[in-house]
């Protein structure tokens, strides 16, 4: 799903349609409107704060929201000030990735990747502070880690996980690490904040991330982003990697492979860049 609304920060009188013209536009595509504007807020926010991005009337907006957070679309916090993404959102894009229209394309993508590589390519995103795996290829090696489509992994001890939080600001990686202690999976596992954060500084530097035993004990994977297709603000919520037993995939094979994955992640981004194009003619 496309969005309408180009800016991530502020959308113009332009972009949105005023909720009390009696122009063609209904009020489901007023709603989806506003929702393709939260949906691109990264954290919560308050009615003020959309009056603000959309110069909506204050009313139209509180029924508006009334409605999205009556339908589970959206959720408040416990003040009742703030709203944030509820869950029937979040399983409603979680769907569309899992499912879209681009899949095989993507498929073949990855394919591909294992037959140059020789070891299993997943496709993930970032959900719910966890890492969604959108689609999978396994190698015909006999011995391999078998993760199914849909599977989730924690973010603190996954390549791509950690590639994802990279993207995130010092405060909001704090959000996460305050809801509760970070769980011990190996001796590798990074537990510790300070450390976590060390690493995570790194993995945004230099563009790719290494899982080394920290989430399950003989596991080696390496990731990378999937290019954002917004040139106004490069944050990606896709990434590739591959992942493999140690025992014939090491740091060195790794690294080695890390072209072939960067060349992956490029393809993707032109699917989903040319599926964009497609659906902006529609619209």
């Amino acid at each position: 799903m496309t969005s309408a609304l180009r800016s991530p920060a502020r959308a113009s009188a332009r972009e949105l349609p005023d909720p009390e013209s009696s122009s063609k536009e209904t009020p489901i595509l007023r709603l989806l409107a506003l929702l393709e504007l939260i949906a691109r807020k990264d954290a919560p926010f308050t009615l003020q704060n959309l009056v603000q991005d959309t110069q909506w009337p204050k009313p139209s907006l509180h029924r508006m929201l009334a409605q999205l957070e009556a339908s589970g679309l959206l959720q408040r916090d416990v003040k009742g000030r703030h709203y944030s993404t509820g869950q029937r959102l979040t399983r409603l894009a979680e769907n569309v990735l899992l499912n879209s229209t681009t899949r095989a394309a993507r498929h073949r993508v990855l394919r591909l990747l294992v037959d140059q590589a020789g070891e299993s390519c997943n496709l993930t995103s970032f959900s719910a502070g966890e890492v969604l795996y959108l689609d999978r290829v396994e190698t015909v090696a006999p011995l391999r880690f078998y993760l199914h489509s849909g599977s989730r992994v924690p973010a603190h001890c996954s390549a791509t996980g950690k590639l994802f939080l990279s993207q995130m600001t010092p405060s909001q990686r704090q959000k996460l690490w305050d809801a509760g202690p970070l769980e011990k999976f190996t001796d590798r596992t990074l537990v510790d904040v300070e450390r976590l954060d060390k690493e995570i500084t790194k993995v945004r530097s230099q563009g790719f991330a290494i899982d080394d035993e920290e989430f399950l004990p003989g596991l080696l994977c390496i990731g990378v982003l999937v290019p954002s297709l917004d040139p106004k603000d490069n944050k990606t919520n896709m990434g590739i990697a591959l992942q493999a037993p140690k025992v014939r995939f090491g740091l060195e094979r790794a690294m080695q492979c890390l072209p072939l994955l960067q060349n992956a992640a490029q393809a993707l981004s032109r699917i989903n860049q040319s599926a964009s194009n497609d659906e902006d003619e529609l619209l």
